[in-house]
């Protein structure tokens, strides 16, 4: 599949045989980047103002962050060339630092406030200057350096907010400490301790108190300590000695989030940073905390900037959009403005490593999921990966992440948190006029007024081989009572049995969906008893079908511009008779994949037995719960 806006050289089948790429490619995607916004800096090039919506901070700030998130960019592709670059690029950013610290040239920079949005871009432009050091930094007039420190200066002794936030004050006044400049060490202690809070193991932080977990433990829980200790000089220090040993347990994991076509899944917040989920799989490199052979490492990263180039990002314009592929707005949140996407920097931080560095000279080597199926547990996060080697599908079952904060804080569910499942090849429907409904990879109850309960506060049960478990608490809208909903997933190939134990009151409907599939055109659907289908061009399925407990009710849920995928979107779902209330059992068969699927077949093929009365199911860890045992086709035994 060619890069339809990005011109790039020939591929390297022999050092390359899994996606052709090379150093040459990753050096041409970032010169485009660079070359694509160009255009929409200020006269003085202090600020970026690119096209698209803005954020909540305003367009000052907006400015600021296309300046800082691209000079990350330019600063790494800078530093690895030995400053063999046109020498406009780094001109450009020099002048713009000039400029932007500079308050009568009329591109002035926000001052740094407590937790404000500057402290995130002040981060980017303090690695970008530690790195460009020889080239930018040492070579600035002392009266602009006097500026920038005095700029900087606002981090010293500043709140942040109480999260990944705490880093960017970190690095940034580690830097005020590399050039001699007045900083405040208890700020940078401070902030490193706080992290120790929030590390629960296995490579795994929470961002901030509560079950936060998602692409930040690798693009910045994970990333700025070791960024840190590059700055201060000090990686072979005890500080980063821990951080490399938990990069390390954290990636041994991580390389099962990539599917087969290199696309990350698609969980989580920010998203429209794409390539910046490769910042802990290149940090790992750069500070021999990797677990990966030096073919494995490329052939990860290649393959996911490969994934976006080819699929259209940049776009026309030379853009990274708002979205996952093009603009797409619902996936965003109110902090992301029009040059939020270009955290993507993060992603080329291999560049820093020498063209003949093993990492870009080793033959390429196969993902996992390439090689044979693949089953995870991640039981920090509460999450199981299972990727099919057939048609490369990473699947995530989430039985651990919501993003809320601790109780009795008020929390909303999010369509890139509540949702059963994620994978490399689905998005959730997070439109708003889709998210009313909540149908894909949830299990709900509607009441008869079409009102629908969400999945809030996940409260995992345990993650281990191919089972994980979760309860919540479903409210109706309107209604004071919460009912219990536990949730078993036991994994088969690329099927996920989902077992339910639901409490519902008298009248209320239980509805269950399977992965929403999206694309440019409309996807097939088909309906049967007690199954429902959808089917895309590329031959992409996603199937429900009720195995126990479910009516012969299944239907496709159909929207316009729902979704991440593309406008048109399909969700075949289940739906249960009015629920007499009390306790039930439902068993559902969920399948996402690449062959062909026949539900009907599938029906009879999975048995499923119950021992106990299924309507006394109150939950997985309830001891009068029934038990349950899948038997599959090929006479493998799972029980919940």
């Amino acid at each position: 599949m060619p890069a339809p806006h990005v011109s790039l050289p020939p591929t390297d089948r022999v050092l390359s045989p899994r996606t052709g790429w090379t150093r040459a490619h990753w050096e041409a995607v970032a010169d485009a980047l660079l070359a694509g916004v160009a255009p929409y800096a200020t006269p003085g090039f202090a600020q970026y103002r690119l096209p698209g919506r803005g954020s909540w901070s305003g367009i000052v700030c907006d400015g600021l962050e296309g300046y800082a998130r691209t000079f990350l960019l330019a600063a790494l592709r800078i530093a690895g060339a030995g400053g063999d670059v046109d020498p406009r690029l780094v001109e450009r950013y020099a002048a713009g630092l000039a400029a932007g610290t500079d308050p009568a040239s009329g591109e002035a920079w926000p001052r740094l406030t407590d937790c404000s949005q500057q402290m995130v871009e002040a981060a980017s432009v303090a690695i970008g200057l530690h790195e460009t050091r020889p080239w930018i930094w040492d070579r600035l007039d002392p009266r602009v350096q006097e500026r920038v420190v005095d700029w900087f200066s606002g981090f010293v002794g500043a709140r942040t907010w109480d999260n990944n936030w705490r880093l960017f004050q970190v690095v940034s006044e580690q830097f005020l400490a590399s050039v001699g400049a007045p900083y405040e060490q208890a700020d940078i202690d401070g902030g490193l301790d706080r992290i120790e809070d929030w590390y629960l193991g296995d490579g795994w932080y929470t961002d901030g108190d509560g079950r936060n977990f998602d692409y930040y433990n690798g693009w910045a829980l994970h990333l700025y300590p070791l960024l840190w200790a590059r700055i201060a000089g000090d990686e072979d220090g005890d500080r980063a000695k821990v951080y490399k040993e938990r990069l390390t347990a954290f990636l041994r994991g991580y390389v099962h989030f990539f599917g087969g076509d290199g696309a990350p899944v698609h969980q989580g917040r920010s998203l429209a940073y794409r390539y910046a989920a490769l910042a802990p799989v290149w940090m790992g490199a750069l500070t021999g905390a990797t677990p990966y052979a030096p073919g494995l490492t490329r052939r990860l990263a290649s393959g996911a900037v490969r994934y976006f180039t080819e699929r259209g990002v940049p776009d026309e314009r030379g853009l990274l959009p708002l979205g996952w592929y093009d603009t797409f707005l619902p996936s965003t949140q109110p902090y992301s403005g029009p040059a939020s996407p270009y955290w993507a920097s993060k992603g080329f931080l291999g560049l820093l490593l020498p063209a003949d560095h093993e990492v870009w000279t080793a033959r390429e080597l196969p993902l996992p999921v390439e090689e044979a199926d693949q089953y995870t547990a991640l039981p920090v996060p509460g999450w199981l990966l299972h990727g099919t080697r057939h048609d490369g599908i990473v699947r995530l079952v989430n039985h651990g992440s919501d993003h809320h904060p601790p109780e009795p804080a008020e929390v909303s569910a999010d369509p890139h948190y509540a949702a059963l499942a994620y994978s490399t090849h689905t998005a959730p429907q997070s439109a708003p006029h889709a998210w009313e409904r909540t149908a894909d990879n949830h299990i709900a109850l509607v009441d008869a007024d079409g009102a629908v309960s969400r999945r809030v506060r996940i409260r995992p049960l345990g993650a281990e081989g191919r089972r994980a478990a979760s309860w919540h608490a479903a409210r109706l809208p309107g209604h004071d009572t919460a009912y219990r909903i536990g949730t078993t997933s036991l994994l088969h190939g690329p099927w996920e049995v989902r077992v339910h134990r639901v409490e519902a009151p008298p009248g209320a409907t239980v509805r269950e969906g399977g992965h929403a599939l999206a694309g440019p055109e409309r996807p097939a659907g088909h309906t049967g008893p007690y199954w429902a289908m959808a089917r895309r061009l590329d031959g992409l399925t996603s199937a429900v079908v009720g195995l126990y407990g479910w009516d012969e009710t299944a239907e496709v849920a159909r929207d316009i511009e729902a979704n991440a995928f593309g406008p048109h979107s399909a969700v075949p779902y289940l739906r249960s008779p009015a629920h007499p209330g009390g306790r039930s059992l439902h068993v559902t068969l969920v399948v996402l994949s690449g062959d062909a699927v026949h539900p009907e077949e599938l029906r009879t093929a999975v048995e499923v037995s119950v021992e106990g009365d299924a309507g006394s199911a109150e939950g997985d860890d309830a001891t009068d719960a029934p038990a349950v045992t899948i038997r599959f086709p090929d006479g493998t035994e799972l029980h919940a």
